[in-house]
């Protein structure tokens, strides 16, 4: 396993779809990997401490974890199977290793909230890795072009317009890629 940070959330300029930077520790590989706006958004109030008012699902997931006594020791992208990415969570409970599916996404946004090591399978970084040289602009700062954030945390009316906003604009084809 090579283990990676999240160097930074773009949005990719052809398709509008946001990008998320994987670039390992020590080396210049980069895995990009494309994900949904809502799961960009999730990833972005992560790195930028953004606090709402009610848990979000990642949030939430990070507390049940704890609250069962277990820990999140490690997120894994695994695979890219027909052009979709694979994760697994890796959680310990009482010195047992418990292996949860997950969607990269998922686990990269839980991983920056709990603090767990982001780690891609080695073949998938030798095939799917590409050489960046990524400058000090491209930092995980850039997650702005995502959201806007205001020093305050997002009120729960603001979320839901911005819930509302995302479903009166979402295609059925939004979902084919």
């Amino acid at each position: 396993m090579v283990e990676v940070v999240l160097r930074a959330v773009r949005v990719d300029v052809g398709s509008s779809t946001p990008l998320l930077l994987l670039e390992e520790v020590g080396g210049e590989r980069v895995l990009p990997i494309f994900v949904g706006a809502p799961e960009a958004t999730a990833i972005a109030y992560a790195l930028q401490s953004v606090t709402t008012p009610r848990p979000m699902s990642h949030d939430l997931l990070g507390n049940v974890i704890a609250a069962l006594g277990a820990q999140l020791f490690a997120v894994e992208i695994t695979e890219l199977v027909d052009n979709t990415y694979f994760a697994n969570l890796r959680l310990l409970r009482e010195r047992t290793e418990i292996n949860v599916s997950a969607r990269p996404s998922d686990a990269v946004a839980l991983a920056l909230r709990v603090g767990s090591p982001i780690l891609v399978s080695d073949q998938l970084m030798n095939e799917q890795g590409k050489v960046m040289h990524l400058d000090e602009s491209d930092e995980i700062d850039e997650v702005d072009d995502i959201i806007e954030t205001d020093e305050e945390a997002p009120t729960e009316a603001e979320l839901v317009a911005e819930l509302r906003d995302f479903l009166e604009t979402i295609r059925p084809e939004d979902f084919n890629q």
